[in-house]
């Protein structure tokens, strides 16, 4: 009889005590940013953030938000980061090429430093729809997204000390894949 398969855990706690933030806000749409930010850095406050380690940083738009996202990350004084803007739909592609832009940008800027970076992000076809993702009807994406920055920057620290379930002892033959210890 076979041992029924118990895989290991491994989950990023929401404690932001002793984490260092950095939130990129985009002034664009500011009326919706600044919500978002709001929830944001309520999150952090909640999950236990001090003041000294969370930074704001502004730019003119979403496009300019994967930038400032990298150099943020190469800084090595962020644990994670937040990234939140509000593009809206208008009448010409403008609308696809940004949206595009600044998703695969911000992808690239954790994938590039290791450093996790929020996507916060509005997307929307009408006001109504940016209004009710910033704290009406779809609760705040601000407050989710430093939610998830914490998970994500405790997740990350466990990994880089490789404690908890993904400690590891020998390594497979087979693409270099680590095995659990038992």
């Amino acid at each position: 009889m076979t041992e029924k398969l118990l895989p290991g855990k491994i989950e990023g706690e929401l404690s932001a005590e002793g984490l260092r933030f950095g939130i990129i806000v985009s002034r664009f749409n500011s009326f919706i940013t600044e919500r978002l930010l709001a929830a944001a850095v309520d999150a952090l406050e909640r999950a236990g953030a001090a003041s000294a380690d969370v930074d704001v940083a502004r730019v003119p738009g979403a496009f300019e938000l994967p930038l400032l996202a990298k150099k943020m990350a190469l800084a090595g004084r962020y644990d994670a980061l937040i990234a939140i803007g509000c593009v809206l739909r208008g009448a010409t592609s403008h609308y696809d090429y940004v949206c595009s832009e600044t998703a695969r940008g911000l992808q690239l800027a954790q994938m590039d430093t290791g450093v996790p970076v929020m996507f916060c992000v509005l997307t929307c076809d009408t006001l109504e729809q940016a209004i009710d993702r910033a704290g009406l009807k779809s609760g705040n994406k601000g407050f989710e997204a430093g939610l998830a920055a914490i998970e994500m920057a405790r997740l990350s620290q466990k990994l880089r000390a490789g404690s908890g379930a993904a400690e590891t002892s020998s390594t497979s033959s087979a693409g270099g894949a680590k095995r659990r210890k038992k």
